[in-house]
């Protein structure tokens, strides 16, 4: 899942960015109202943190103006400030949580997942896909009841594949989701990740499951109604 970051603090964007990357994440960064809301109104992002002391726009407008644009990513808000006027001011312009600094990553991590999984309708944690079970919360990975390690950006890409089943999903749409905005297009590497996620979930039947669409893209094919 992609995630946008807009603060002007740029150690707290690096932390950010380092901590949610290894927790399979896509992350951008930038650092003032202004571009957080050129970013956010692209609509490419599964969540938005956003802090609202910015130059340039704070993050009340930048929240106020993507809503009104009909943006309904979901926001969580930063700020230094803690009291009840201003968690008020936040939500009622449209954010859908609110996290007063300092805080630990491990909050941050449990308020981002938590939001996600808010959007997601089925609410349930677990993934399923014929013989194919991945956890969101635990990150872990089974295929026919044997586990599969994989690697952060693996695991991001199985979990994309694994909320569209049976859809064609294009290396433009994996590229979006899965990496930040330095990637560069012109490489293969989505294929490369899509060969060692085959070998890993199944070396005789991988490509069985995670279907080549010539001229078009991948497709996880699932033959029993997923779950």
């Amino acid at each position: 899942m992609r995630i946008l970051v807009v603060d002007d603090d740029q150690r707290l964007c690096d932390t950010l960015k380092r901590g949610l990357e290894e927790n399979s994440f896509a992350v951008d960064c930038v650092h003032d109202g202004e571009e957080g809301e050129a970013y956010g109104a692209n609509d490419l992002y599964d969540l938005i943190i956003l802090d609202i002391m910015m130059p340039k726009k704070n993050g009340v407008e930048v929240c106020q103006n993507l809503r009104a644009k009909n943006i309904n990513t979901p926001i969580l808000m930063l700020t230094a400030k803690d009291t009840v006027e201003d968690r008020v001011k936040g939500l009622n312009t449209g954010a859908d949580d609110y996290l007063v600094k300092p805080f630990s990553f491990s909050e941050l991590l449990a308020r981002v997942r938590a939001l996600l999984r808010r959007q997601d309708q089925s609410r349930s944690p677990e993934l399923r896909a014929d013989e194919l079970t991945l956890n969101t919360v635990t990150r872990e990975v089974s295929w026919q009841q044997k586990q599969v390690n994989l690697t952060s950006k693996e695991y991001a890409i199985l979990e994309y594949l694994m909320r569209h089943p049976n859809a064609v999903i294009s290396r433009i749409m994996i590229e979006e989701h899965a990496w930040d905005y330095n990637f560069d297009s012109l490489s293969n590497l989505v294929d490369v990740y899509i060969g060692r996620l085959r070998q890993k979930i199944d070396p005789e039947q991988g490509k069985d499951i995670i279907e080549t669409v010539r001229g078009a893209g991948y497709r996880l094919r699932v033959k029993s109604k997923p779950a």
